[in-house]
């Protein structure tokens, strides 16, 4: 199984709605997919359940992310995620506000997993890579070939631990000065905690116990959010596009080529995706992808072709995906 998160320091930035519709699109191409809910605002939880589900898990009738947290952070007990069934090729590791209660044990374990005692570095290990793991298991459970992990904007504990885990990082980007300067610290943070991780590897060899490998390979960057007008992207937003290419190339990629790039023509660019108009609220209220807004839903008229292009461009995005990580569809 590969497995992919999506981050940028910035928010706002469609990060969750990007998870959501891929999740939703690889299920739709016949690809089993497990989407882990790592960011504890839950946002992409409440995009997938409906409010009966919600409310299961309001009563605690419903395991999430933190009922995998909670045992092993207070007692060293591993115990596995429970999978909600989206649909058949689709599931989900439900999150948790409560999750940003472990942030603090998080960091200490960072910090006890590099020299010490074995024993300690041990439960030091398995606190830092239980958001992996729990991928893992999910997906080798629901036979899944793709994770896709949606993660908060920020550069604390949880993050680091959900991405020591992660094959590859997809950057989603908005057309704006903050979510531009996130490009920097996601890089920043990538690189460090890519040292990091491989340093207390090396430090604490277990053959017998595969802890993940912190592989964390930048796959690319979806512009998100941008306008348009008489087919060309308005001015405004077409400054601060123009600088995704350097920045993701000098900051992620710690490349040099990208002044020499434009949007157009860069190899990093995964996709560019519009707002497509009214129809993202039309869509959160019947809880339904925006590609699969029927008439009934209230996509009538022009709406139609706007559901269109929306299926045409999320389709494209998992086959370009699906093909830069090796998985056949």
């Amino acid at each position: 199984m590969k497995s992919i998160a999506f981050f940028n320091n910035k928010g706002g930035v469609g990060k969750t709605t990007l998870v959501y519709h891929l999740a939703s699109m690889f299920s739709d191409l016949g690809v089993r997919v497990i989407a882990a809910d790592y960011d504890p605002q839950a946002n992409l939880t409440a995009m997938c359940l409906d409010e009966d589900r919600l409310a299961a898990i309001e009563n605690d009738e419903i395991d999430t992310i933190y009922d995998v947290a909670s045992p092993l952070i207070a007692e060293g007990k591993n115990v596995p995620p429970k999978i909600l069934e989206i649909d058949d090729n689709f599931g989900l590791i439900a999150g948790d506000l409560d999750l940003s209660g472990v942030e603090d044990s998080l960091s200490s374990a960072w910090g006890e997993s590099l020299g010490g005692s074995n024993l300690t570095k041990r439960r030091a290990f398995q606190d830092t890579t239980f958001l992996a793991r729990a991928v893992e298991t999910a997906g080798r459970e629901f036979q899944a070939v793709i994770a896709l992990i949606d993660i908060g904007p920020n550069l604390g504990a949880i993050n680091r631990s959900a991405l020591i885990g992660a094959d590859y990082v997809v950057v989603p980007v908005a057309p704006d000065l903050f979510s531009l300067k996130g490009l920097t610290n996601v890089g920043r943070g990538i690189q460090e905690w890519r040292d990091g991780w491989k340093k207390r590897i090396d430090d604490y060899p277990t053959p017998e116990t595969p802890w993940p490998n912190g592989k964390l390979e930048p796959l690319g960057y979806v512009i998100s959010r941008f306008s348009t007008y008489a087919g060309e992207h308005a001015r405004y937003f077409r400054r601060w596009i123009d600088r995704v290419p350097t920045l993701f190339h000098r900051d992620i990629l710690r490349q040099s080529n990208g002044t020499a790039l434009t949007v157009e023509n860069d190899p990093a660019k995964l996709a560019w995706l519009k707002d497509y108009r009214s129809l993202m609220p039309m869509a959160q209220e019947v809880r339904k992808p925006i590609f699969k807004l029927r008439p009934a839903d209230g996509a009538i008229g022009g709406h139609q072709q706007a559901v269109g292009d929306a299926y045409d461009d999320f389709e494209q995005l998992a086959k370009l995906i699906a093909s830069k990580v090796g998985i056949s569809i």
